[in-house]
């Protein structure tokens, strides 16, 4: 009952709305799934149990209660926190479409010239078209944009946009949901019932389900991409507990 009534908040409530919504909704739910067997390593904190997440098929133990993290957030949470020195350098810092997982303690980091933007999102403090974008070359010394680009119809002018504000050595960290078992990635405009769309492209806006091939688009734009399967360097102990995706491949890019 609780993965059919998230089923159909997602695919009813507008997103700017659902983000303002999930404010109120997130207390709630914490303390209701509070417990011990599962931790969200970005808060600390721990549930018996995460909620359900997904626009088509539901994905049962999978959104924090406490942050609205899911496994793709909490993979970078700790890649961030174990791989690089994001915590404590000075960078400046643009963020596509900000999680609020993320959104609040990135902004309070002292370390970080942190600005948001989107087209859509009321955490994006500059409203910019992706492939478009009033930003200067080679400004930002960290870019995230994470599920993103599957929305974007020309995906390599935004690609080209994102490697053209990013500074020389700088990193890009730009997740896509992907299926790793797909060599060429697959778009089909001809598909316009969401419904269907939901089914084939695992959610109604994304216009392309991305193949092994995608990290090879990154390269052509100019991009050093490092493939960084960084569950697979966990135990499966933590993987479990931290509710991660297993498989789940970390494009880390550079320019």
């Amino acid at each position: 009952m609780i993965a059919q009534l998230f089923k159909r908040i997602l695919n009813v409530v507008p997103r700017p709305l659902l983000i303002r919504l999930s404010y109120i909704a997130r207390p709630i739910l914490a303390l209701g799934l509070k417990g011990e067997r599962y931790e969200d390593p970005i808060d600390g904190k721990t549930f018996r149990k995460f909620l359900p997440y997904g626009y088509g098929k539901q994905r049962e133990n999978v959104l924090s209660p406490s942050t609205l993290s899911l496994e793709r957030h909490r993979l970078l949470w700790l890649y961030l926190i174990q791989k690089t020195d994001f915590f404590s350098a000075k960078s400046k810092v643009l963020h596509f479409a900000p999680e609020q997982a993320f959104y609040k303690r990135f902004r309070n980091m002292e370390n970080l010239d942190y600005t948001t933007t989107d087209l859509n999102s009321p955490l994006a403090d500059v409203k910019a078209d992706i492939c478009d974008l009033p930003f200067d070359d080679n400004t930002y010394d960290i870019i995230f944009c994470n599920h993103v680009l599957e929305h974007i119809p020309n995906d390599e002018k935004a690609m080209l946009e994102l490697y053209r504000v990013l500074k020389p050595g700088g990193m890009a960290i730009l997740q896509i949901p992907q299926d790793l078992n797909r060599a060429t990635t697959f778009e089909d405009n001809s598909i316009t019932d969401p419904k269907k769309r939901a089914e084939i492209f695992g959610q109604y806006d994304h216009v392309r389900v991305y193949g092994l091939d995608y990290f090879d688009k990154l390269r052509s734009i100019g991009f050093k991409v490092e493939e960084v399967d960084y569950t697979n360097q966990l135990t499966p102990e933590k993987t479990d507990r931290y509710r991660l995706a297993t498989g789940e491949i970390l494009p880390v890019c550079y320019k």
